[in-house]
């Protein structure tokens, strides 16, 4: 073990010299040599000339130190070299002084005492070593050739290099000549293979074992209500959570080579299921539900994904501007940006901004729009044509409608519809506001479509659904959708799909095709809606969205097998494409809707199609009417019906100048019957006449009181 750090910058103390010994003893009235006085001690710097020997760079003050300061009646002989090797000096070897002849002559080297003069001497002596170790640590700091390489001039033998005590012989410098260079540097180069094969080693072994402690997966009932109390009022330890989740993610990669002999994948699948849902916060409905669409490791990635918002996306509104101008206007303001992608055209991506974007006269004056850039997706799907009658279904707050009325150039009509008037009056706002001028806003339940108006070229449908691909912007998502939610949205969204594909007009020349997209990520409100509707509607196929990326849709998922079609459908995750999660399928109707026709499985017709000269409309009635018989024409009230026709009769009397009480007033009972040539008779207020004469004498008195 070699000498410590600090011993190897100061050195051994220095020895007293034999001058002072010699006064101890005159002191103590024992005889004492003559000791020849020396020569003063001048601080020069250490050269390879000089034969001093050293003690690890620190000079010792006389050539024949005691290794005490204390005699005790012994012989003083020369202190060793701290490194084994014996030291020459220049100075003669003083005589021995001779031993006490009596015990009481014995002493402890102090006598009567030291005077003032005595301990100043000898304390000088320790300020003149402490001030040569100073100056030979200088000497070592501002690299001399003696601090590099010492030798001792009694013999050839070079000195040996010391280290601190944490470091072995064998990491002894050797010094670099032109002779060994060649083999340090190869030696130098196996010392570093060798670290780093080891480190490699090291790696592999730690990668065959797992951090994983045994999650509690089963609950003891044994446990008591205090000790559960006090586990779900105690915050959890988030970092343990990620911790735990990154682990057993590892394990389910390579499960047979990770996990634990006594330990399912099941467990580990529902440890995992537990953890994320204390983690992200999800109920642990939706944590599985969505947890079944990835594997584990993409599970994660689209959980965290979740947690931050998506980039700023806007549109330019082409009936304005174009993309390069409103660009270089938003810069001049400080507004940083880029393109969305090659993928579009007009959406710009916005990083900072000095400026609200909501309130800018680029904003005002209709030159873009705030859209998310998944929402470009269904309109560039769709791809509506110059001229032609489009419908959308769910139109608010217009992001989608101006974007069809921007590639339409203004042409052809737009049917925007909402159920929501409230939602509606954003959707007025955002057409006058970006310049639409072919748009008509109307406010129905869209499943009446087919009856209120029909024979569009083409029909958008972004259903509403649970939002499970738009997490970020709404964390409440999380927690307040259940079971009840994904039963009752995906009927909806059958209902809304069976009306659109009735609305589409099959003959169109340029049209014909619906799209049908949500904001949802769920197989139940996606891939069930669109097989639903393949098996209700034979006359419409699925066709390519035209889209230049996103995920091919699913054809099986956990034993349910669906159309291979479905493979053209596209999914859209956020941690994948930095987008909100979407999904959207693009249909075609090739012809009528035959009458009586339900596929119930692919590839399997009830009954043989027959051959009709027109288009038989779907009428079964949307929503229950307390059992109430429903006609074929959807339900109306003849009762209430009368009330409306009577009030437009007399608001188009008004209009023509006669007056509406005329059809109130009583009339003669003439008890004519109808005549030989057809005549209708009208009852009018219980009077029968024949409806020619009814007419004429109504019409006789109006004109008489105006």
């Amino acid at each position: 073990m070699g000498v410590g750090r600090r011993f190897r910058k100061q050195g051994p103390p220095e020895p007293l010299s034999e001058e002072h010994f010699a006064k101890l003893k005159r002191k103590a009235g024992l005889p004492a040599d003559e000791v020849p006085a020396e020569a003063p001690n001048k601080k020069k710097r250490k050269t390879a000339k000089e034969a001093t020997p050293k003690s690890n760079g620190a000079n010792s003050k006389k050539s024949a130190p005691a290794l005490n300061g204390k005699s005790n009646g012994t012989k003083s002989t020369p202190a060793p070299k701290q490194n084994g090797k014996s030291t020459k000096s220049k100075a003669k070897k003083p005589t021995p002084a001779p031993e006490p002849e009596s015990d009481e002559d014995l002493s402890d080297g102090l006598g009567d005492g030291f005077t003032g003069s005595e301990l100043g001497d000898e304390f000088s002596d320790l300020d003149d070593d402490d001030e040569m170790d100073a100056e030979v640590l200088g000497d070592d700091f501002i690299g001399s050739d003696d601090s590099v390489y010492d030798s001792d001039t009694g013999g050839p033998k070079e000195r040996r290099a010391m280290f601190s005590d944490d470091e072995e012989d064998s990491d002894a410098e050797e010094k670099l000549t032109a002779a060994n260079i060649v083999g340090l540097s190869r030696k130098l180069d196996e010392q570093i293979a060798q670290e780093e094969a080891e480190a490699q080693a090291e790696l592999e072994e730690a990668a065959l074992q797992t951090n994983i402690e045994r999650p509690h997966v089963i609950d003891d009932d044994e446990q008591d209500d205090l000790a559960l109390k006090t586990k779900t009022l105690l915050a959890p330890d988030l970092q343990l959570l990620r911790t735990r989740i990154t682990d057993t993610i590892r394990v389910l990669d390579d499960f047979a080579n990770l996990a634990e002999e006594d330990r399912s994948r099941a467990e580990y699948t529902t440890q995992l299921l537990k953890d994320i849902c204390a983690y992200y916060g999800y109920s642990e409905y939706l944590a599985e539900k969505l947890m079944n669409l990835f594997p584990p490791r993409e599970a994660f990635a689209f959980f965290e994904a979740n947690e931050t918002a998506r980039p700023v996306v806007i549109r330019t509104n082409t009936l304005r501007t174009h993309r390069r101008d409103l660009a270089q206007a938003l810069i001049n303001r400080g507004v940083t940006l880029e393109p969305v992608g090659k993928w579009s055209k007009i959406g710009l991506q916005i990083f900072e901004s000095n400026v609200p974007l909501g309130a800018t006269p680029e904003y005002l004056a209709g030159h873009y729009i705030l859209q998310a850039a998944s929402s470009f997706l269904p309109v560039m799907a769709l791809g509506p044509q110059e001229g032609e009658r489009v419908l959308d279904m769910a139109a608010a707050p217009g992001g989608k409608t101006t974007h069809m009325a921007a590639m339409m150039k203004n042409t052809g009509c737009i049917f925007a519809n909402d159920p929501s008037k409230a939602r509606a009056k954003g959707l007025i706002g955002n057409i006058h506001r970006l310049g639409a001028r072919n748009v008509i806003v109307c406010n129905y339940d869209a499943r009446e479509f087919p009856r209120v108006i029909g024979g569009f070229d083409r029909v958008l449908l972004d259903a509403p659904c649970s939002g499970t691909g738009v997490i970020a912007k709404d964390p409440s998502v999380k927690t307040n959708k259940d079971e009840k939610d994904f039963m009752v949205l995906p009927h909806t969204q059958k209902q809304l799909l069976l009306a659109a594909i009735d609305s589409v007009n099959h003959a169109s020349k340029t049209g014909g095709y619906l799209v049908y997209s949500t904001c949802s990520v769920t197989v139940e409100e996606n891939e069930q809606v669109v097989q639903y509707v393949l098996n209700k509607r034979p006359n419409v196929k699925l066709v390519s969205t035209d889209l230049p990326f996103g995920k091919e849709g699913f054809t099986s998922y956990m034993g349910k097998k669906f159309d291979p079609s479905l493979r053209l459908t596209r999914r859209y995750y956020p941690h994948t494409y930095n987008v909100d999660g979407f999904f959207v399928a693009k249909f075609h109707k090739t012809g009528l809707t035959p009458p009586n026709l339900v596929r119930d499985k692919p590839g399997h017709v009830a009954s043989a199609p027959k051959v009709v000269d027109e288009e038989v409309v779907d009428k079964t009635p949307i929503a229950a009417d307390d059992g109430q018989e429903q006609d074929d024409f959807g339900g109306f009230d003849d009762d209430e019906d009368e009330k409306y026709m009577e009030r437009a009769k007399r608001n188009a009397m008004r209009k023509r100048g006669l007056d509406p009480k005329a059809l109130e007033k009583p009339k003669a009972e003439t008890g004519a019957k109808a005549d030989a040539n057809g005549s209708v008779e009208a009852k009018v207020n219980g009077s029968t006449k024949t409806k020619g004469k009814a007419e004429a004498e109504g019409k006789t008195k109006s004109r008489k009181k105006i």
